[in-house]
């Protein structure tokens, strides 16, 4: 008995379009009902659509995936669900983006050393990606540190009394309470511009 066809697709962030990757696995016969979406980071596979997906599968189906990158970026990850896709559940995998990891094909010896050859090299290479990506991040965030740009959450001015109401306080002609009150800021938030302020002053 012929097994069922199902699509497996995933993109990092809720921003992140899917498009490309289920018109693929539609191209291929995948019936809408079964492609099962992720949108979520695959640094593992702890994913709630990939799980459920896993449930599914009986002996015989088989599974589309449009790069090997979409199925994870864990090498050592994506090596341990490979071997347990095929050899537990007994399912064939298909990489659209690489016609060797396809293995209705070559189920000889050779075959298989062949495909697992480049199952671990695509899989090193699609977790060093996302090693290089979180480097460019972190070097990227400290150049922008370097030049003095600020990242996250746009910066709330300050009053322009600011420094009037400062003053005021740093003579104790009022309370840290009272300045923060003016301020309309929570009494931390003023204390800790109030330091900014006068490390700034002390620079200067």
């Amino acid at each position: 008995m012929k097994g069922t066809i199902y699509g497996y697709a995933r993109v990092s962030t809720m921003e992140q379009k899917e498009d490309r990757q289920i018109f693929a696995l539609r191209e291929k016969g995948v019936d809408e009902s079964n492609i099962y979406l992720d949108k979520i980071s695959g640094k593992d596979f702890n994913r709630k659509m990939y799980r459920l997906l896993t449930q599914k599968l009986r002996p015989g189906d088989l599974l589309y995936v449009k790069s090997i990158d979409r199925l994870g970026r864990n090498y050592r990850d994506i090596i341990e669900q490979w071997r347990f896709l095929t050899m537990e559940k007994q399912i064939d995998i298909v990489i659209l983006d690489m016609s060797l990891l396809d293995t209705r094909k070559g189920k000889d010896l050779m075959g298989t050393f062949l495909s697992d050859i480049v199952l671990q090299v695509l899989s090193f290479v699609a977790e060093n990606e996302r090693v290089n990506i979180r480097q460019r991040q972190r070097e990227g965030i400290a150049m922008a540190k370097r030049r003095g740009i600020h990242l996250g959450r746009p910066l709330k001015k300050l009053p322009s009394k600011f420094v009037q109401i400062y003053d005021q306080w740093w003579r104790r002609q009022i309370t840290g309470k009272e300045a923060a009150r003016r301020c309309r800021m929570p009494l931390s938030t003023f204390y800790r511009k109030a330091k900014e302020h006068r490390d700034a002053i002390e620079r200067n």
